[in-house]
């Protein structure tokens, strides 16, 4: 079977793709046969060793996939061969098969197509996870997204309009924002031609925002977080800006606010059984079209390297997707 293979670090023109030997699964593994894996910001990262985790060379990047069963190990209850599933590994999806722990593989109900079934679990489980669990927004809170235009914003201004909340969409440039308002955005910023502050004070009658939703970090941050209301949470989802930024505590006393941190990964492996059940009600929604990913391109395997130089980029809107011809 072909992989995209990292074998030393650096950017994505450093991968090759080669024939590997199939994985053969064991006690409580799967076996998936890939038709789509989607791209992800960690996987521009995971290729320089900037990542939370750094996996022994050479590997595949790729965090998600959706496809068919191909073989299953003892104590496989759940799926069997020939199932449709999506599947979370942390990396190796960049494969026409992988081999995943059988608690990270989730039936797919009939009717989701595998380019979208490939697309939600990272972003839709990231996004779900911190409105959910770690901000607990409720219906007519006010929602402030940065970054909204990306996979994991895009899924954060969804799931803010799904919960009842009032989206506030920031993003770089009218474009993306247009993307945002067709997704049920209430309010946009332009926060590279306007200051985002002012605009979200004028946006809130100065009352500010409850829950702000950050993976771009960087210089947005600060004037975010001097944007939260009263007892509002701050949601530090990652740092697309490139730089981790360094906040004033004091912010938090005069607000009365939280920063809280959102390690969506490590939450699914801490707690397989509450993410089952976040992953189950988001197929739901996908199912019934309540939730709608958009899936802005698709590459082919032999292009995965262009994929993950226009996520490095920030030229991707919503999700794009690495088709392998197989599954």
């Amino acid at each position: 079977m072909r992989a995209v293979l990292c074998k030393a670090w650096g950017g994505p023109e450093s991968l090759s793709i080669e024939d590997l030997p199939s994985p053969l699964p064991g006690r409580n593994q799967v076996v998936v046969s890939v038709k789509a894996a989607g791209v992800n910001f960690p996987d521009v990262l995971i290729i320089q060793g900037k990542y939370q985790f750094k996996p022994e060379l050479p590997f595949s990047p790729g965090s998600e996939v959706a496809g068919t069963v191909k073989a299953v190990g003892e104590g496989v209850r759940h799926v069997k061969p020939g199932d449709t599933v999506a599947a979370f590994l942390g990396w190796g999806g960049f494969a026409e098969e992988v081999l995943v722990d059988a608690e990270r593989v989730a039936p797919v109900p009939p009717g989701i197509d595998a380019k979208i079934a490939a697309s939600f679990i990272l972003t839709y489980g990231t996004s779900y996870h911190a409105l959910k669990d770690r901000a607990q927004l409720k219906s007519g809170e006010t929602l402030l997204v940065l970054g909204a235009a990306g996979g994991v914003g895009l899924a954060a201004v969804e799931l803010g309009k799904l919960v009842g909340a009032r989206v506030i969409a920031a993003a770089s440039t009218p474009e993306k924002l247009a993307v945002c308002r067709e997704r049920g955005a209430d309010a946009t910023i332009a926060y590279e031609q306007e200051d985002l502050r002012e605009a979200v004070k004028r946006l809130t009658d100065g009352k500010g925002v409850d829950v702000v939703y950050d993976p771009v970090g960087g210089r947005f941050a600060e004037p975010a977080l001097r944007s939260i209301a009263w007892g509002g949470r701050y949601l530090v989802i990652g740092f697309a800006g490139g730089d981790i930024p360094k906040i004033p505590l004091n912010l938090t006393l005069l607000k009365g606010c939280s920063i809280v941190g959102v390690f969506w990964g490590e939450f699914a492996r801490r707690d397989p059984v509450a993410n089952a059940r976040n992953l189950g009600e988001l197929l739901t929604w996908i199912g019934n079209g309540r939730l709608q990913p958009l899936v802005s391109a698709t590459y082919p395997l032999e292009r995965a390297a262009d994929a993950l130089t226009a996520m490095a980029n920030r030229k991707v809107v919503g999700k794009v997707v690495i088709e392998t011809g197989a599954g």
